[in-house]
């Protein structure tokens, strides 16, 4: 069996799990509190309320998991439970479609489900050695399989309920669990696991890796809160305050998720050239001012190249982030990677109500422009970074 065969056995069924995986998460995650709104008649504010407990168990599940794995655990039956609770979660409010519903079966299944991006993103890194492929251009890999997934699935569910109701869409995601759970028994390595490593010692060079960890997060935290607030607010800008038509956010959206799989794909060879903290600063710089044009938008076709932008800035930022992050934990792989998808959705769930905050007291464009300054913020911190001895080795991975 030629490498290229044998590369091309192993990844493709991992990356159609992944996609399936995704897609069961991505017709969900957008679509519960307009279900909770407009299904079930229930006040905004519960959406919050939902959306938290879904995120703080999400969060703890992820660190329990991430634990597991670095002590030697092996994420075939992680992947497996969090198959499985979407699958509950989903057949839950099939058959029982109402609030007391989402907080009982939703929180837990759905909070199990969100776990699968972190393990399987660590199950990807032990794949990638296995096959002798660079992380950053296996995560690249990841991150394109994602992204399309995240094209297809936010549309599906919105159309299923838009033809057949609220109940159809948590009826085609259990069809969808289901063929997430098949692909997961007969397509996910049973035996893949980390090797463990000895713990850390306290000391001068774990404090040292430590610091730059968290360097990394914080860098990841404020250009992701930049995303989540011009994400939120853009589509209300465009329409209201701008008055372009209604079609033309879904047109921005497209735009953007088709330049963000490009910018992904192209990612490991820019890193192979520039590094991964330069590239990262460029990256941030390049947020900014995609985020400052986005606010000066007056035309259709001014918003297009605004969407080319910001797909182009998210899809290099998706892609290294990760990588970035990794770099400061090779000692414990799982919880890096686990630290970066719980960032991630510690911004996901503050950018929107910060963004409708920002909005109701002065106007979405005033959102946008935060968000620009937060982005700047990343830039900072980026380069006050630089000066640790750990961030600047991470430029020459």
């Amino acid at each position: 069996m030629s490498a290229l065969t044998m590369v091309r056995s192993h990844l493709l069924p991992f990356l159609s799990l992944l996609f399936v995986g995704t897609l069961c998460g991505s017709m969900i995650v957008p679509y519960m509190g307009f279900f909770i709104v407009d299904g079930l008649g229930r006040e905004p504010w519960t959406i919050s309320l939902y959306a938290g407990c879904v995120a703080v168990l999400a969060v703890a599940i992820n660190r329990v998991f991430a634990k597991w794995m670095d002590d030697g655990a092996r994420p075939f039956p992680l992947i497996g439970i969090a198959a499985a609770g979407c699958l509950v979660a989903a057949a839950a409010l099939t058959f029982a479609p109402a609030f007391w519903t989402v907080m009982t079966f939703g929180v837990l299944g759905f909070s199990a489900s969100a776990s699968a991006m972190a393990t399987m993103f660590s199950l990807g890194g032990i794949i990638a050695g296995q096959l002798d492929i660079a992380r950053t251009s296996f995560n690249a890999y990841m991150r394109a399989t994602t992204s399309t997934a995240w094209m297809v699935g936010p549309a599906a569910s919105f159309l299923v309920a838009d033809r057949f109701g609220h109940e159809a869409v948590f009826a085609f995601a259990t069809v969808m669990a289901l063929i997430w759970l098949s692909l997961w028994w007969w397509v996910a390595p049973r035996d893949a696991a980390l090797n463990p490593r000895p713990a850390p010692q306290p000391g001068a060079a774990h404090q040292v890796g430590r610091i730059g960890l968290w360097i990394a997060v914080v860098f990841v935290f404020c250009l992701s809160v930049a995303h989540f607030l011009t994400f939120t607010a853009l589509p209300l800008f465009f329409v209201q305050e701008v008055g372009l038509p209604g079609y033309a956010p879904g047109h921005a959206f497209s735009i953007k998720t088709f330049v963000e799989v490009l910018a992904i794909l192209l990612t490991p060879l820019l890193i192979a050239r520039i590094g991964i903290r330069r590239l990262l600063l460029a990256t941030a710089v390049l947020a900014v001012l995609a985020i400052q044009y986005l606010a000066s938008i007056q035309s259709y076709g001014q918003m297009l190249l605004g969407a080319a932008l910001e797909g182009f800035y998210y899809g290099l930022f998706s892609t290294l982030g990760i990588s970035f992050v990794q770099s400061f934990a090779e000692d414990r792989p799982a919880y890096a990677t686990a630290m970066y998808w719980n960032t991630l959705m510690v911004t996901g769930l503050l950018g929107g109500p910060a963004a409708g905050l920002i909005a109701q007291l002065y106007d979405f464009r005033t959102a946008i422009l935060v968000a620009s300054g937060v982005a700047l913020l990343s830039v900072i911190i980026l380069g006050l970074g630089a000066r640790h001895p750990q961030v600047r080795a991470s430029s020459a991975s």
